[in-house]
């Protein structure tokens, strides 16, 4: 850590950001990755947060945007996502894609040293946050958002019959009301849940945490789970800003 501190003052930032991008994967080739699957408006961010805090290298949604990560899933490219950069230079993943339908399925074989968490809240206050996130609206790119929350059908036929209808290709346009739409997403947020509990029950238990978002030990046992030693009065809770 000493040398690291030194060769970072002696060299120029934008060397030492090129060189950082070679170090990190050849760090990280040896470690296991952790994956956060939990559904987004469920401590995504606080959970990367507490990974970066115990120091592990976290990829968060900034990360996935700018290397495209999504925009690869919804094509089905995900060697182009895992043999990118990026992706190389980091050991853990929060937000999106990783909790697209499935794919934790997939991340499972792909990885067989990786460990996963999943956190889950009251369903209804999950809505209410989904709710509140893009002013009742489909958070962030609609077309993804009604691939995941199976709502393809009502997005075609805006499009083919709704003149005023503009979808913005894989950018965040919020086209789409959730309003009188609760048990729809809610049934999907259960049912994503338990399906990942009983695929991990089936294959290996042992490498899923799931914890409660009203759990106020949840940070410790989440560590106990990674095997790091967590501060007892340990807390973190990033808000994430309400788009309007």
């Amino acid at each position: 850590m000493y040398m690291k501190r030194i060769l970072k003052k002696a060299i120029p930032a934008h060397q030492w950001a090129g060189l950082r991008n070679l170090y990190y994967p050849v760090k990280l080739m040896n470690k296991g990755k952790i994956f956060c699957i939990s559904m987004q408006r469920n401590g995504t961010s606080s959970c990367g947060q507490f990974l970066k805090d115990y120091g592990f290298r976290t990829a968060n949604y900034s990360v996935s945007a700018r290397a495209d990560w999504i925009s690869r899933w919804m094509d089905g490219d995900l060697e182009g996502i895992f043999e990118s950069a990026a992706f190389r230079s980091y050991q853990a993943y929060e937000d999106s894609p990783w909790w697209f339908p499935d794919f934790y399925k997939y991340l499972y074989h792909r990885f067989p040293r990786a460990k996963f968490i999943l956190f889950q809240r009251d369903p209804d206050t999950w809505f209410d946050s989904m709710l509140r996130h893009s002013n009742g609206n489909t958070l962030g790119n609609t077309y993804g958002h009604c691939k995941i929350y199976r709502r393809l059908s009502e997005f075609y036929e805006k499009l083919d019959h709704d003149p005023d209808f503009y979808p913005q290709g894989r950018a965040a346009d919020n086209l789409l009301s959730l309003e009188g739409r609760r048990m729809h997403y809610i049934q999907i947020y259960k049912e994503y849940n338990r399906e990942v509990v009983e695929f991990f029950k089936k294959h290996d238990a042992s490498r899923l945490f799931t914890g409660k978002l009203e759990d106020k030990k949840k940070w410790l046992k989440l560590g106990a789970f990674l095997d790091v030693q967590v501060e007892p009065g340990y807390n973190v809770h990033i808000k994430t800003p309400v788009r309007r």
